[in-house]
Protein backbone atom coordinates (compact mmCIF):
# COMPACT_ATOMS: atom_id res chain seq x y z
CA UNK A 1 0.00 0.00 0.00
CA UNK A 2 2.87 2.41 0.77
CA UNK A 3 4.37 2.10 -2.71
CA UNK A 4 0.97 2.77 -4.29
CA UNK A 5 0.56 5.97 -2.25
CA UNK A 6 4.04 7.13 -3.25
CA UNK A 7 3.17 6.49 -6.89
CA UNK A 8 0.02 8.60 -6.71
CA UNK A 9 -0.19 12.12 -8.07
CA UNK A 10 1.60 14.09 -10.74
CA UNK A 11 5.25 13.28 -10.26
CA UNK A 12 8.01 11.16 -11.71
CA UNK A 13 7.66 10.34 -15.39
CA UNK A 14 4.09 11.63 -15.44
CA UNK A 15 5.38 15.07 -14.51
CA UNK A 16 8.00 14.80 -17.26
CA UNK A 17 5.27 13.97 -19.79
CA UNK A 18 3.19 16.95 -18.61
CA UNK A 19 6.18 19.26 -19.01
CA UNK A 20 6.93 17.91 -22.48
CA UNK A 21 3.33 18.48 -23.56
CA UNK A 22 3.00 21.89 -21.91
CA UNK A 23 6.45 23.41 -22.45
CA UNK A 24 8.76 21.56 -24.83
CA UNK A 25 6.33 20.67 -27.64
CA UNK A 26 4.86 24.20 -27.98
CA UNK A 27 8.31 25.80 -27.94
CA UNK A 28 9.68 23.34 -30.50
CA UNK A 29 6.71 23.78 -32.84
CA UNK A 30 6.79 27.55 -32.37
CA UNK A 31 10.45 27.66 -33.39
CA UNK A 32 9.76 25.48 -36.43
CA UNK A 33 6.71 27.56 -37.37
CA UNK A 34 8.63 30.82 -37.16
CA UNK A 35 11.34 29.45 -39.42
CA UNK A 36 8.75 28.26 -41.97
CA UNK A 37 6.89 31.51 -42.49
CA UNK A 38 9.06 32.38 -45.49
CA UNK A 39 8.50 28.91 -46.96
CA UNK A 40 4.73 29.30 -46.93
CA UNK A 41 4.98 31.91 -49.69
CA UNK A 42 7.38 29.81 -51.76
CA UNK A 43 5.87 26.34 -51.35
CA UNK A 44 2.29 27.42 -50.80
CA UNK A 45 -0.70 25.49 -49.55
CA UNK A 46 0.95 22.12 -48.72
CA UNK A 47 3.41 23.61 -46.22
CA UNK A 48 0.69 25.85 -44.79
CA UNK A 49 -1.57 22.83 -44.23
CA UNK A 50 1.22 20.85 -42.58
CA UNK A 51 2.05 23.80 -40.37
CA UNK A 52 -1.59 24.26 -39.42
CA UNK A 53 -1.86 20.53 -38.64
CA UNK A 54 1.20 20.71 -36.38
CA UNK A 55 -0.23 23.74 -34.59
CA UNK A 56 -3.58 22.01 -34.02
CA UNK A 57 -1.92 18.83 -32.77
CA UNK A 58 0.28 20.89 -30.46
CA UNK A 59 -2.80 22.64 -29.11
CA UNK A 60 -4.35 19.24 -28.44
CA UNK A 61 -1.13 18.25 -26.67
CA UNK A 62 -1.39 21.33 -24.46
CA UNK A 63 -4.97 20.34 -23.62
CA UNK A 64 -3.73 16.84 -22.75
CA UNK A 65 -0.96 18.21 -20.54
CA UNK A 66 -3.39 20.51 -18.73
CA UNK A 67 -5.88 17.67 -18.25
CA UNK A 68 -3.17 15.41 -16.83
CA UNK A 69 -1.83 18.09 -14.52
CA UNK A 70 -5.35 18.85 -13.23
CA UNK A 71 -6.15 15.12 -12.90
CA UNK A 72 -9.24 15.48 -15.05
CA UNK A 73 -11.36 12.44 -15.93
CA UNK A 74 -10.39 11.20 -19.35
CA UNK A 75 -6.98 12.90 -19.20
CA UNK A 76 -5.09 9.69 -19.93
CA UNK A 77 -7.24 8.96 -22.98
CA UNK A 78 -6.68 12.51 -24.22
CA UNK A 79 -2.92 12.14 -23.67
CA UNK A 80 -2.87 8.84 -25.56
CA UNK A 81 -4.76 10.41 -28.46
CA UNK A 82 -2.42 13.41 -28.40
CA UNK A 83 0.65 11.19 -28.57
CA UNK A 84 -0.84 9.15 -31.42
CA UNK A 85 -1.73 12.32 -33.35
CA UNK A 86 1.75 13.73 -32.76
CA UNK A 87 3.33 10.53 -34.07
CA UNK A 88 1.11 10.58 -37.16
CA UNK A 89 1.91 14.25 -37.76
CA UNK A 90 5.65 13.64 -37.44
CA UNK A 91 5.44 10.79 -39.94
CA UNK A 92 3.41 12.95 -42.31
CA UNK A 93 6.05 15.69 -42.09
CA UNK A 94 8.88 13.21 -42.68
CA UNK A 95 7.06 11.52 -45.58
CA UNK A 96 6.29 14.67 -47.58
CA UNK A 97 8.72 16.86 -49.49
CA UNK A 98 6.88 20.04 -48.51
CA UNK A 99 8.29 20.64 -45.05
CA UNK A 100 11.82 22.08 -45.38
CA UNK A 101 14.49 20.12 -43.52
CA UNK A 102 18.22 19.87 -43.17
CA UNK A 103 18.22 16.07 -43.15
CA UNK A 104 20.83 14.41 -45.32
CA UNK A 105 19.66 11.88 -47.92
CA UNK A 106 18.82 8.59 -46.23
CA UNK A 107 18.36 10.09 -42.75
CA UNK A 108 14.57 10.42 -42.95
CA UNK A 109 13.89 6.75 -42.05
CA UNK A 110 16.12 7.14 -38.99
CA UNK A 111 14.29 10.28 -37.88
CA UNK A 112 10.93 8.56 -38.43
CA UNK A 113 12.02 5.49 -36.45
CA UNK A 114 13.31 7.60 -33.55
CA UNK A 115 10.09 9.61 -33.54
CA UNK A 116 7.94 6.46 -33.53
CA UNK A 117 10.05 4.97 -30.73
CA UNK A 118 9.66 8.15 -28.65
CA UNK A 119 5.86 8.10 -28.93
CA UNK A 120 5.68 4.32 -28.46
CA UNK A 121 7.64 4.62 -25.20
CA UNK A 122 5.28 7.31 -23.87
CA UNK A 123 2.19 5.38 -24.94
CA UNK A 124 3.55 2.23 -23.29
CA UNK A 125 4.17 4.26 -20.14
CA UNK A 126 0.57 5.51 -20.10
CA UNK A 127 -0.78 1.98 -20.60
CA UNK A 128 1.45 0.27 -18.01
CA UNK A 129 2.40 2.82 -15.36
CA UNK A 130 1.48 2.13 -11.75
CA UNK A 131 1.52 5.90 -11.09
CA UNK A 132 -0.96 6.52 -13.90
CA UNK A 133 -3.26 3.76 -12.61
CA UNK A 134 -2.99 5.02 -9.01
CA UNK A 135 -3.61 8.63 -10.02
CA UNK A 136 -6.34 8.17 -12.62
CA UNK A 137 -7.75 4.72 -11.89
CA UNK A 138 -7.90 2.19 -14.69
CA UNK A 139 -6.71 4.08 -17.75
Amino acid sequence: MGSVNRARGIGGWLLVLCLLLLVYQPIAVGLVASSLLDSVGAVGVPVALLLLTRLLVTGFGIAAGLALAARRPGAVAIAKASLALSAATDLMVYATPYFPSRRAPGETPVYAAVSLAYYAIWLTYLFRSKRVRATFGQA
